[in-house]
């Protein structure tokens, strides 16, 4: 539309035959001249506005596209989320439960969360086998 109007504006004044030697009509001509490269600037303005748009258009979809994966990649861990750390499936409190262990009288797997283990023992609750602990903090011994 823009360049429409410049051209028109630069046909009118080459059909008032204007003079460029005198002031009024150089002032005119460099008018002319001023519009038409405004035209082209403006132009080559939206010919990259509308490149950029096409790339943003492009890297949207593609930010889609690895939201989907990324997001559909955590729907998946979400359902290992109700097993425990220890491989039982307690929906209570996940962060409790740290270690299991086999009553040795009657072969039942007990779950153990950190305070069971500071009191230093527990009674099974299958057979009423009283389960002793000594932990011992720091570092594994190696033997020596």
């Amino acid at each position: 539309m823009l360049t429409e109007k410049a051209a028109y504006l630069k046909g009118l004044m080459e059909g008032l035959d204007i003079d460029g030697s005198t002031k009024e009509g150089k002032v005119l001509l460099a008018i002319k001249d001023v519009i038409a490269e405004i035209c082209e600037t403006v132009d080559s303005i939206d010919n990259d506005i509308d490149d950029i748009c096409d790339f943003c258009e492009a890297m949207d979809e593609d930010l889609s596209d690895v939201e989907s994966a990324v997001f559909e990649d955590d729907d998946e861990d979400d359902e290992d989320d109700d097993e425990c750390c220890c491989g039982c499936e307690d929906d209570e409190d996940d962060d409790d439960c740290e270690y299991e262990v086999v009553c040795p009288s009657c072969g039942d797997h007990i779950e153990l969360t950190e305070p069971m283990l500071e009191d230093g023992s527990v009674e099974c609750p299958n057979c009423g086998e009283l389960l002793e602990f000594d932990i011992e903090e720091g570092e594994p011994d190696d033997g020596e």
